[in-house]
């Protein structure tokens, strides 16, 4: 399916938020995926992989995730100095502008006419995390969470007990969670705390490890594990188009 890509600022709590739609080039109402980057906001590898998800009948939006703290349109490199910023943008945002950012992508979608009001949310590294928080809001039926960083360990700034990990009792969404075994970010330990909270939340979740590094769904550097990439997309296109279509 060919797919056409747009590009939107959206009115949040905390300012403007550059988003990036991609959708099919067909008429048609179709369901929301809102994808969260990883500390690098937009790169090439997301917006190939925001391309793909669209390919298959879905409106696909990439926000900024760290809008207020960057000129709109920053993109940070795959190095020392982009990673170096990205985890401090990550340390300084609260999660509750993540909450309100999510909000208003909610509304910014059920007010086009391409969209349908089924909203899903998926993302990578602290994106993951942040699809995981999405999945809190009663407007996001299911979360696709790839290698999630700081649910575990608590580290991302919020209101005290507003964390995510603490925050799983109020889980209603769909997830599916999706880890490396060879990813230092999140260590065995923190998968099994990570479990252990949503067997006891009694959620509805699906839990993958895979013999996989950290970041390996992205298409560029040497961790990438392309054929496990395409199991991922398979099986995260199936999940959408049954929790939300």
């Amino acid at each position: 399916m060919i797919t056409t890509t747009e590009i939107h600022d959206v009115k949040t709590a905390t300012g403007l938020m550059r988003t990036t739609l991609y959708r099919p080039d067909i008429r048609g109402q179709f369901a929301t995926i809102i994808f969260y980057s990883e500390i690098f906001q937009q790169t090439a590898p997301i917006a190939r992989s925001a391309a793909i998800l669209a390919s298959h009948g879905f409106v696909v939006l990439v926000p900024e995730v760290f809008h207020e703290l960057n000129p709109i349109g920053t993109v940070l490199a795959y190095d020392d100095a982009g990673k170096d910023k990205g985890n401090a943008d990550k340390w300084a945002k609260p999660l509750e502008h993540h909450d309100s950012d999510t909000c208003a992508l909610v509304d910014f979608a059920r007010a086009q006419p391409f969209c349908s009001d089924k909203l899903g949310a998926m993302g990578v590294c602290i994106g993951g995390h942040l699809a995981y928080r999405a999945a809190l809001n009663p407007d996001i039926s299911g979360a696709f969470c790839l290698y999630p960083t700081d649910i575990h360990s608590n580290t991302l700034p919020c209101d005290v007990g507003n964390d995510s990990l603490t925050c799983t009792n109020d889980m209603k969404s769909e997830l599916v969670m999706v880890f490396g075994k060879q990813d230092p970010h999140v260590s065995k330990e923190g998968r099994q705390l990570i479990y252990q909270k949503l067997e006891q939340a009694n959620a509805n979740f699906t839990w993958l490890e895979v013999n996989a590094q950290h970041a390996f769904m992205r298409d560029e550097g040497e961790r990438y594990d392309a054929a496990l990439a395409l199991q991922m997309y398979l099986q995260a296109v199936a999940f959408f188009h049954r929790v939300l279509n």
